[in-house]
């Protein structure tokens, strides 16, 4: 397995000057082109048109991000092109455009059906962060393939700018984009993490909606939020990043995905969530601090150990979240630095911060949407 990467930093290039930059990426003879940058990059088509033209029969993907990651950290206005060639195993991608997120599950299905085959190892998954269901595509997915599942929803990197995936027909604001990892000699490894700290009991979900949570134990949500939070309810909004969910299929459970609050509701009293609620299941109030961010993404970079170890290079594909990346602030590069240490310079970072993350739970089992949670997938080959 060889790969290369560049970082390109002005996406009002020309197709001769994004040439000149990626021309080394050519002698790789690539069979994965995965690509992650500022939306800048991918609002005009030269830079997508660039690469088709330059890796006509590499399978290409990858999405917009507010913060683009490399072996050289994390960069806002950058785009990162990652260049892989296989020596075992073989790859496939495939793409879909569902009419609306109610149509999320179904498009999980048919991508499924498009990646099915022998030797599947694992599946490299992009969408959008608005107008996709996130939980409902991944089970869309997973209801066919036993595969593990890695990637998230990409971000436009505002309130209202548009997110983008890149496939190997271009540039969309609407396409799904996957690629299949095939053969018996991948070795994948993947963990997650968020560093997050329970914050109280968890409590049952007795009422709510699709994303919007009503009432927990029969209380109004945003009541309870608040008397948690104390006098620090006087800072929201701006609180709700401090302070998650950790959603829970049963009250002794210990493990399961963070969900973000994204909104409140004064009047009803409801908080919004990032993703789905269990309706039948627990949320656990959340707290951390950035330290303990960045131990989370160097315990899901030890995950990764649990799966077959590589022989000589390997990429890590790392997505973290929008959410994390504003806790951070200036500190978002420390979460990086901790995943790269523990892998070692054998190892390739790429990745981007996302509007969800698709990974496992505690590195062991299935694959589930995170919010606020670094998950790293390491791919390589023995």
């Amino acid at each position: 397995m060889r790969i290369r990467q560049v970082s390109l930093d002005c996406p009002g290039a020309s197709s001769a000057q994004f040439g000149a930059r990626l021309k080394g990426l050519a002698e790789l003879d690539p069979e994965l082109l995965l690509v992650f940058g500022d939306p800048e990059f991918f609002r005009v088509p030269t830079l997508a048109d660039t690469l088709e033209l330059l890796f006509p029969e590499a399978v290409r993907a990858g999405c917009s991000t507010p913060g683009a990651i490399s072996d050289g950290g994390v960069d806002d206005r950058t785009c990162v092109v990652t260049a892989v060639q296989f020596d075992h195993g073989s790859i496939k991608g495939a793409s879909i455009e569902p009419a609306s997120a109610d149509e999320s599950f179904a498009a999980g299905a048919r991508l499924a059906a498009k990646l099915e085959g022998p030797g599947l190892q694992a599946v490299l998954l992009f969408g959008h962060g608005r107008g996709i269901d996130g939980s409902a595509l991944l089970r869309g997915i997973t209801k066919t393939l036993g595969a593990a599942v890695a990637g998230g929803l990409a971000d436009g990197g505002g309130a209202s700018r548009q997110a983008f995936t890149l496939d190997s027909g271009g540039v969309s604001d609407r396409r799904i984009v996957a690629v299949g990892l095939y053969g018996q000699r991948m070795a994948i490894g993947r963990g997650s993490s968020g560093g997050w700290q329970a914050f109280g009991p968890s409590r049952k979900v007795t009422r709510c909606h699709g994303k919007v949570l009503a009432e927990l134990d029969g209380e109004s949500a945003l009541t309870l939020y608040k008397r948690y939070l104390g006098m620090h309810a006087r800072q929201l909004p701006a609180a709700l990043l401090r302070y998650p969910f950790q959603m829970l299929r049963a009250q002794g459970d210990r493990d399961g995905p963070i969900r973000a609050i994204v909104g409140i509701d004064e009047s009803r009293g409801t908080l919004q969530l990032a993703d789905e609620i269990d309706p039948a299941g627990y949320l656990r109030l959340m707290h951390a601090s950035s330290d303990a961010l960045i131990d989370g993404a160097e315990v899901a970079a030890r995950d990764t150990a649990r799966g077959d170890e590589p022989t000589g290079e390997s990429l890590a594909m790392l997505v973290s979240c929008t959410g994390r990346q504003r806790f951070l602030g200036s500190r978002v590069a420390e979460e990086v630095e901790a995943v790269a240490a523990v892998l070692g310079a054998d190892a390739v970072l790429a990745g981007f911060y996302a509007r969800g993350e698709f990974g496992p739970v505690a590195a062991r089992h299935g694959s589930r949407l995170h919010n606020q949670t670094m998950t790293v997938m390491r791919i390589g080959e023995r």
